[in-house]
């Protein structure tokens, strides 16, 4: 157990909680179209007899602020991407035009920002948790090595601070995202 490589590796783990949310975040709707709302959408797609990524069977453009536009790559993938829409959490409704689907995006009422705001905290929260458990994890196997002599007791006090310290950043971040993602969903 190499000390240095538990911080590097909790510090990974971090990061990639914070990216996770970022990417998450981008994903809630703010009442003007974005590729980010539906790329990552799981689409079933029986010819394929598989689940893919919407942005690997489609192009997807905004033609303008209100308007994504969908073109399937291959055309007979159209009506199961506009089936996988319609299911999903995003309460859209889109319409098939030859071989593309619009997306209109309606304007969001208050209730609706309200509660896309909720969403964005619970996501916060969710990875504040993930970092969280990304320094427990730093901590124990610290603890571990302390225990079995790889480490002293001044370095394991030392290693914990630099883990609470990077924690502290990481969560620092994640609320710094969230409240930019708030503020966009409120702003009409």
């Amino acid at each position: 157990m190499d000390p240095e490589m538990t911080l590097m590796e909790a510090d990974e783990a971090m990061t990639k909680a914070v990216e996770y949310a970022t990417h998450e975040f981008a994903a809630v709707r703010t009442g003007k179209a974005s590729p980010s709302l539906v790329e990552n959408l799981d689409v079933h797609v029986s010819s394929y007899g598989s689940n893919m990524k919407l942005k690997q069977l489609a192009m997807i453009t905004t033609p303008d602020p209100r308007l994504i536009r969908i073109e399937p790559f291959d055309p007979s993938t159209l009506h199961d991407i506009d089936r996988a829409i319609r299911e999903s959490k995003l309460g859209l409704n889109g319409s098939i035009e030859g071989k593309v689907i619009r997306l209109p995006i309606p304007a969001l009422s208050t209730e609706r920002r309200e509660q896309m705001v909720k969403i964005v905290r619970q996501m916060g929260e969710e990875a504040k948790v993930r970092v969280r458990s990304a320094r427990r994890d730093a901590m124990e196997a610290l603890k571990k090595g302390q225990k079995d002599s790889l480490i002293t007791e001044d370095d394991l006090h030392r290693f914990e601070k630099e883990v609470q310290t990077a924690t502290d950043k990481k969560v620092t971040e994640i609320d710094q995202h969230m409240a930019a993602k708030e503020k966009e969903v409120l702003t009409v």
